[in-house]
């Protein structure tokens, strides 16, 4: 496992690495929003960018990058534009967003020179605040160890303001979009697996877990003799190994779960064809029922997706003061995401690497690491905090891939 750090212009330092000598892109680049003023975050990466990640890229091989829910067909359109082929979009969806919405009935008695009634107050988190027992806060959980903040609540004071009470201009920030973007294959996805080692999803490495240790994945023989293997080859079904990855994760903060209807799993049946049991949401297939290839479990339907739960001190672990980074992904998340597309001991490219998260993710996985930062501070806070999580997990991480064969799940 080895990782390699490259300080300065993404387009610059992809311009001096070979064709076809990395396995996966995994980045969260500027979305184009000027985020907290930052001057990175003035646009979204331009097509020359995406042509330079597409050249390094080996054939078949895939580009995972997070948009911002406004400017995401900004990002997309260039990704496509640069020659990647768009073959799906993952959804990930939390609930620390915190609504940057204009109060229209404040900014009226503002403008009118009016004074507003203090009528009460809200306690509320703010980010970047040690809290009071001495922890570190997180930027990925308002929950987790940040430091509180008291709201003065007012009353409209003009008429004007009155009827526009409750009026605002943002809705609150709960999802950012993923678009997956693949380099075109050399021949079939077959020839291409095997030449290059990439084009595939490991589907068995991201498989959602299930609550129940005694269901079993085997063939089943229905009373026509037919062999049941899944439904009409529906790789969609009841595996031992948990539920089939879905394009929608979310982070398991109650906020998000408590979205989710309670539901019952759908007993997954054997094919013989029949139209009605068609397009069920949970479990699929069609025809009889066959109870020794189903869930048939119930509980919240969060469950059918991936959950991603940050530690409380993860994004300041290693490092010396605290990660300034505004913008820090839960490394659960990231190490999802580096064994849906990347090969054993592959390498994992991220051209806008921000404080390293994708770096831990991948180091830990087991795979090789390339990352890419033009900030003085976030490469140093970077290279601190993947240094530390390797010298933690590296041992452990190769033992537990000499056990994997190559493309088994995928």
């Amino acid at each position: 496992m080895r990782y390699k750090l490259l300080h300065g212009n993404c387009l610059i330092k992809m311009k001096e690495m070979d064709d076809n000598s990395v396995d996966a892109i995994i980045t969260d680049p500027p979305y184009g929003l000027s985020f907290m003023g930052k001057k990175w975050d003035y646009e979204v990466p331009s097509v020359e960018v995406w042509r330079e990640a597409l050249r390094v890229l080996k054939p078949g091989g895939y580009l995972l990058s997070f948009a911002g829910s406004r400017t995401y067909h900004r990002l997309v359109v260039n990704v496509e534009d640069a020659g990647f082929e768009i073959r799906d979009q993952i959804m990930w969806v939390y609930g620390s967003g915190f609504p940057k919405s204009h109060n229209i009935s404040k900014a009226i008695d503002k403008a009118a020179g009016a004074e507003r009634e203090i009528v009460g107050e809200r306690i509320t988190g703010t980010i970047g605040r040690p809290t009071s027992d001495g922890t570190k806060p997180s930027s990925t959980n308002p929950n987790h160890g940040v430091g509180r903040q008291v709201i003065a609540i007012t009353s409209p004071a003009t008429p004007e303001a009155k009827q526009w009470d409750g009026w605002g201009s943002a809705l609150k920030p709960a999802h950012e979009p993923i678009v997956v973007a693949r380099k075109p294959l050399i021949g079939t996805i077959v020839e291409n697996v095997l030449e290059h080692g990439t084009g595939g999803l490991n589907i068995d490495a991201c498989r959602i877990a299930h609550d129940d240790p005694m269901i079993i994945r085997k063939d089943f023989e229905s009373n026509t003799g037919d062999i049941f293997t899944r439904a009409k080859g529906n790789e969609a079904g009841p595996s031992a190994n948990g539920r089939y990855p879905a394009n929608f994760i979310h982070d398991g903060s109650d906020e998000v779960v408590s979205l989710f209807p309670t539901s019952k799993s759908t007993k997954t049946p054997i094919s013989d064809g029949r139209s009605e049991y068609n397009n069920q949401v949970y479990g699929g297939g069609l025809g009889l029922h066959n109870p020794a290839n189903s869930y048939n479990d119930s509980g919240s339907a969060a469950r059918f997706f991936y959950c991603a739960k940050p530690s409380q001190q993860e994004k300041h672990f290693g490092v010396e003061e605290l990660n300034i980074h505004p913008t820090v992904k839960p490394v659960d998340l990231m190490k999802y995401l580096c064994r849906l597309i990347t090969p054993p001991n592959g390498i994992v490219l991220d051209p806008f690497m921000g404080s390293g998260t994708t770096g831990i993710a991948a180091t830990q996985e087991g795979f090789n690491f390339i990352g890419i930062e033009m900030n003085d501070e976030y490469i140093e806070i970077a290279n601190q905090r993947i240094s530390h999580w390797v010298e933690e997990k590296q041992e452990l991480i190769i033992e537990q891939r000499k056990q994997k064969s190559l493309f088994d799940g995928w």
